[in-house]
């Protein structure tokens, strides 16, 4: 949407050669060790065929687009097109070893390079979010952008680009008036300044939203945008008849259809992946850290205070249909789902391990129990006890649609600040409307970003988290 940016434009040059010479790297290390294992491997794979190795990854990832300008805007889009990548150069490469001739090697060989390939690029990637994260948030490398206008399409995108990390949201430079407002076929001298300023301002891309009949009044502010060196992207305000987020589609190519909300999930092969994704990484929890996690700080609890190890609840999940929460219990008491209180800084109903629990977050690991159960997801928003939704639901426009998906342990809100206690009702307005981003704009890889990001916040410390 926005133009491209030094970041997308150096990302999309420095990603393929730190790729190649990562993969360079492992396919000798694994020919080494190999051979230090024991299996027969000759010399013509190191010398002749890693070049074979290059050439089928450059084809790989040209297939996918991976180092598209495109393809580098999101890294949700990094995301899935190596992990597409990476699979298509293993089948062509393991064929093309196969059924060359003089090509002596083991499938060891296979199995370690592409092992240890594989989880080269989960850290890879992980470094490259941290890396954005850095760049954006304190190297400041995002596209200034501002807002033209004052009616409900306007609002909604000032919303929607506050939210964007890749972008700094300059302001807006003018109401509806100002759009049309010209002297003597000039625009006003007001509007001009504004312009100007924004142009000092280093803003790049003003956004303009225009009612579709007043397009051919903002030729003045055309001619003004072009002289002062600044683009205009313009976007018809349909507020006036629709007033919620909607998708133009067509049946049978004929007939226009809006619909009011896109939404991923309602397609079986989303929900399929998506399940799968849960499955497999709550497995790889249970496999690797939860069956000695939970009996550890289960002795703690124990330990620390009198009462269960687990603290269940009811919460409302997708289809606002309910399900128990498994949580460790952070609390000297045990409250049920009519008493809920929120937790808040310095509460003393917070034990001494729960705290640790609590600001670590490891009390929402056994929460992968209720994903294995298929209530949960690993992201989604996140569920909230029976007596908050019924008050927010009433007062709160919108807030049942975050529950159109299943909850989630980790979710787009909370990677974006918003987490534990709601002291306001901005607080959860807010958390609502990235709830609802989430649900129309996910994708796979999205999920996959929110993990990483959830690593990356966990690690630095959560200022909510109590």
């Amino acid at each position: 949407m926005a133009a491209q940016t030094r970041y997308v434009y150096l990302l999309k040059y420095i990603l393929p050669i730190t790729d190649l010479m990562m993969i360079n790297f492992i396919y000798f290390a694994s020919f080494y060790l190999t051979g230090d294992l024991g299996r027969q491997v000759s010399k013509e794979i190191a010398v002749n065929y890693v070049i074979v190795c290059n050439l089928i990854w450059l084809l790989s990832a040209a297939s996918f687009g991976l180092y598209t300008t495109y393809g580098a805007r999101k890294l949700e889009r990094i995301y899935r097109g190596t992990w597409r990548s990476a699979t298509l150069h293993f089948v062509l490469f393991a064929i093309y070893l196969v059924f060359t001739k003089g090509a002596d090697f083991s499938r060891t060989f296979l199995v370690i390079f592409y092992v240890l390939l594989g989880s080269a690029f989960v850290v890879n990637r992980f470094l490259g979010t941290a890396f954005q994260y850095l760049l954006m948030n304190k190297f400041n490398g995002s596209l200034k952008v501002a807002v033209m206008g004052a009616n409900d399409t306007a609002t909604r995108l000032i919303d929607y680009l506050k939210r964007q990390r890749s972008l700094e949201f300059y302001g807006t430079i003018g109401d509806d008036a100002s759009i049309y407002f010209k002297e003597n076929d000039v625009i006003a001298a007001q509007v001009s300044e504004k312009l100007a300023a924004a142009v000092l301002a280093n803003v790049k891309d003003i956004y303009v939203a225009v009612a579709p009949e007043r397009m051919a009044d903002v030729q003045a502010l055309i001619e003004e945008a072009e002289r002062q060196c600044v683009h205009l992207k313009f976007i018809p305000d349909l507020s006036v008849h629709i007033s919620a987020n909607y998708n133009i589609s067509y049946l049978g190519g004929e007939f226009p259809i809006i619909t009011l909300r896109n939404e991923p999930l309602e397609e079986i092969g989303a929900r399929f992946k998506k399940r799968l994704f849960d499955l497999v990484f709550s497995s790889l929890v249970f496999i690797f850290i939860l069956w000695w996690l939970i009996p550890l700080i289960a002795i703690l609890i124990k330990l620390d205070s009198k009462g269960p190890v687990f603290f269940l609840q009811n919460r409302a999940g997708r289809n606002n249909k309910h399900f128990k929460v498994f949580k460790f219990r952070t609390m000297t008491v045990t409250e049920s789902d009519g008493e809920y209180k929120q937790a808040k800084r310095g509460d003393a109903r917070i034990s001494k391990v729960g705290s640790f629990l609590r600001r670590t977050s490891l009390d929402e690991m056994p929460q992968f129990i209720n994903v294995l159960f298929g209530d949960m997801s690993v992201v989604g928003p996140r569920p909230h006890p029976l007596l908050m939704n019924d008050h927010f639901q009433e007062i709160i426009n919108k807030y049942m649609v975050r529950h159109y998906v299943k909850p989630g342990i980790t979710g787009w809100a909370q990677v974006n600040g918003f987490r534990g206690e709601t002291k306001e009702k901005e607080d959860m307005e807010n958390r609502v409307k990235y709830d609802i981003y989430y649900l129309e704009n996910w994708t796979a890889m999205l999920d996959v970003k929110i993990v990483f990001m959830t690593i990356i916040n966990v690690a630095q410390g959560e200022e909510q988290a109590y």
